[in-house]
């Protein structure tokens, strides 16, 4: 009985001179999720108290995990995490990727593709971190938000305006 790791056996299947559509496919599954496993991935801002609290749950069991699993720094995740929106969504997003990296008809790119794409949100995590200014504290900074008026009279007038360049109307 042959199986995929027996190395002598094991052919590549090639689409001719260009294998975009045969890497298309094999990645396909990547960036799908998984039948059955992954439930639905929400935007913070439009949820509905009962689904809130099943993403929180989800997000706060996970993101255990990931700093014990990946031993994760303070300096990446500080301990008051949750209370900094910038570093729940980063989070939430490699939770959602690193769960649809686990397609059922995934061929087994997903997990490399989530691995290759981890160092990236370790460092937008790590400066998400930095810029909230608990880990050199050691305790919570709360942070200040800053929100942008669109009631504006200038923003107002500008917004009905034409702006493309080189197009006349």
């Amino acid at each position: 009985m042959n199986s995929y790791d027996d190395v002598e056996s094991f052919e590549i299947p090639s689409a001719g001179e260009n294998d975009d559509e045969l890497t298309a496919q094999l990645f396909r599954s990547a960036f799908r999720p998984p039948v059955g496993q992954s439930g639905v991935t929400y935007r913070w801002r439009d949820m509905r108290q009962e689904q809130a609290e099943i993403a929180w749950h989800s997000l706060a069991v996970w993101v255990k995990w990931f700093v014990a699993t990946y031993q994760i720094t303070t300096s990446v995740v500080p301990e008051c995490w949750w209370r900094h929106p910038e570093i729940v969504a980063e989070l939430y997003a490699l939770q959602r990727a690193e769960l649809a990296s686990y397609a059922t008809d995934d061929p087994g790119f997903g997990p490399l593709a989530f691995h290759e794409r981890l160092p990236h949100a370790v460092e937008r995590l790590r400066i998400h971190s930095r810029t909230a200014g608990c880990v050199g504290l050691q305790e919570h900074k709360e942070p200040a938000p800053r929100i942008l008026s669109s009631d504006d009279a200038a923003f107002l007038e500008w917004q009905v305006e034409h702006h493309q360049l080189g197009v006349e109307f």
